[in-house]
């Protein structure tokens, strides 16, 4: 059974760290003539904006602190965690748009909780996928590119046996473990560095949970990972 471990170079770095993860079993992530996930959107991006009160977009709360933790590790020049991505975007006025089931519900929770969200396809993993440094020969291939492009060594990644599978933490997910519409089984992740965020952590959790079973069928099982408990075994049907 593949597991996910968060190994002592990551905590080493952010000991008060949480990672809250959604095993998903069975879902069903087809197209479907379905309105509600556009509307789910458009919620959450008039939600977001209350993590946009300060007029200066990096002096925002929710900005400021993964700004902050990015600069705690070798990351590519100008990278930006995916919340601020996000965020950037809200404030231009600019929409998220519809991608697929999956990406439509982990967006719209990071939106509504400011809170960085990604999602993975369990059977694309080779081996354990782990959060750590990277040693910076791993293969990487970012969604929209067809190039390699290896993380820096020492840029906190999530990888596999195959390769890097997210750079610079959260910033730009792989194209070969991407979630699509034929996904059976997805890893679904809410980072959190923010202590005094604790629930805000466990209320986006529940949410995703809920909204998968409801829509997407199968089973779901929630793990929050901390520096006391560092992995979880990867159930798949």
């Amino acid at each position: 059974m593949k597991k996910f471990i968060i190994e002592d170079q990551f905590w080493d770095v952010f000991p008060n760290a949480k990672i809250g993860v959604v095993i998903c079993n069975g879902i069903d992530n087809s197209m479907k003539e379905d309105d509600s996930y556009k509307e789910m959107i458009s919620n959450a991006e008039l939600e977001a904006k209350k993590y946009l009160q300060n007029q200066e977009f990096s002096k925002n709360e929710v900005i400021k602190v993964w700004r902050e933790a990015f600069q705690k590790f070798k990351t590519k020049k100008g990278v930006r965690s995916s919340i601020e991505a996000l965020l950037k975007r809200v404030q231009k006025g600019d929409s998220i748009g519809k991608i697929n089931p999956m990406v439509d519900i982990y967006n719209a929770i990071s939106l509504k909780y400011g809170l960085p969200c990604g999602g993975e396809d369990i059977d694309t993993f080779v081996g354990d996928i782990r959060l750590t440094k990277a040693i910076g020969n791993e293969d990487f291939i970012p969604l929209g590119s067809e190039e390699n492009a290896p993380p820096y060594e020492g840029e906190i990644i999530y990888k596999d046996n195959g390769g890097a599978i997210c750079r610079c933490w959260n910033w730009r997910e792989s194209f070969r473990t991407m979630l699509t519409v034929d996904t059976k089984n997805a890893f679904l992740c809410i980072e959190l560095i923010d202590e005094s965020r604790e629930e805000t952590l466990k209320e986006a959790l529940e949410e995703m949970s809920e909204t998968v079973s409801k829509k997407l069928g199968g089973n779901v099982k929630v793990s929050i990972l901390d520096i006391n408990n560092k992995e979880i075994e990867i159930e798949t049907n």
